[in-house]
């Protein structure tokens, strides 16, 4: 079973991935238009980062011309248990 940080990382991860899909964007795309590396990007994508700064999913919420509040509220992420098991 994934712990709490993993599973909160990969509902984010999840996210900019649908974003993407949805825009036929590439994510060296996301990553080139919204100024971050293409490592950063694919360290959220692939776990190794589970709690990405706040600064680095404002700078992505920009990019798919969101505000933060709009891209963090979805389903997924306002129904995630912190507290939990």
């Amino acid at each position: 079973m994934m712990d709490k940080d993993a599973a909160y990382g990969q509902i984010i991860a999840d996210r900019i991935q649908a974003l993407c899909k949805r825009r036929g964007w590439s994510i060296n795309a996301l990553a080139n238009m919204s100024g971050l590396s293409q490592a950063t990007v694919d360290s959220i994508l692939h776990g190794r980062s589970q709690n990405p700064k706040l600064q680095t999913i404002h700078k992505i919420a920009i990019t798919f011309n969101m505000t933060l509040s709009e891209f963090l509220d979805f389903p997924e992420l306002n129904d995630f248990d912190f507290e939990g098991e």
